[in-house]
């Protein structure tokens, strides 16, 4: 598999596409402000669009969607749609064949509630559930419960050594690994609930006081 992260544009937004090698069939994940990049790309290569999938429904992940199936005549796929060629519905734990790639639908509610990470074979396309070194931004304690038991229960339980690829270049780092946000990102770090909504709470002064930018 080969995977293509693409500097979008918006608020330092990154977008991808993961093809399968043998078939040269792909998937894009928010395309969001540079489609046509990304379509660019995919033919300069060969490849076939197969899905696009938005990991959640805020403008700036979607606002592409629209030029996206211009080009491609592919219509972007958000949690609980229904895909059009298929008939197969967004759900959790739904595959999607591309290629040979087996694609698994994770729900992973607390940015929103119809965010989902897209997983194929040994990369995770988090959106904005997870970046490196942070997560994504809540409203209240309900919906920053929700992140905190996806982040545990849906993300943390991948293989140490699958790929994190962020919605957003706001980490150290534009990739990252389960295992290394689990042995350093500070939100994962915390032992319980309370100490995880804390520094949500507190993130500007934990930020000035560690140096993080």
């Amino acid at each position: 598999m080969i995977v293509k992260q693409f500097r979008t544009g918006g608020d330092r937004n990154f977008g991808y596409l993961a093809a399968d090698e043998t078939t040269g069939e792909a998937l894009v994940v928010d395309p969001s402000y540079s489609p046509a990049l990304i379509v660019a790309h995919a033919a300069e290569q060969g490849y076939t669009i197969r899905y696009v999938f938005s990991t959640h429904g805020h403008e700036d992940h979607c606002n592409g969607n629209g030029e996206m199936e211009r080009l491609t005549g592919v219509r972007a796929l958000r949690f609980g749609d229904s895909c059009r060629e298929t008939g197969i519905r967004v759900a959790d734990g739904v595959l999607f064949q591309v290629g040979s790639l087996a694609v698994r639908i994770l729900h992973t509610p607390g940015h929103t509630p119809d965010s989902m990470c897209i997983l194929a074979e040994d990369a995770l396309f988090t959106g904005d559930t997870l970046f490196v070194g942070k997560v994504g931004g809540t409203w209240d304690d309900e919906e920053a419960r929700e992140e905190y038991h996806s982040l545990h229960d849906r993300l943390m339980v991948l293989p140490d050594l699958t790929k994190i690829y962020p919605g957003h270049d706001y980490g150290t780092a534009p990739v990252s690994t389960v295992l290394q946000e689990k042995t350093s990102n500070p939100f994962l770090l915390q032992p319980d609930f309370k100490s995880f909504l804390d520094l949500k709470e507190n993130w500007a002064a934990y930020k000035k006081a560690h140096g993080i930018l």
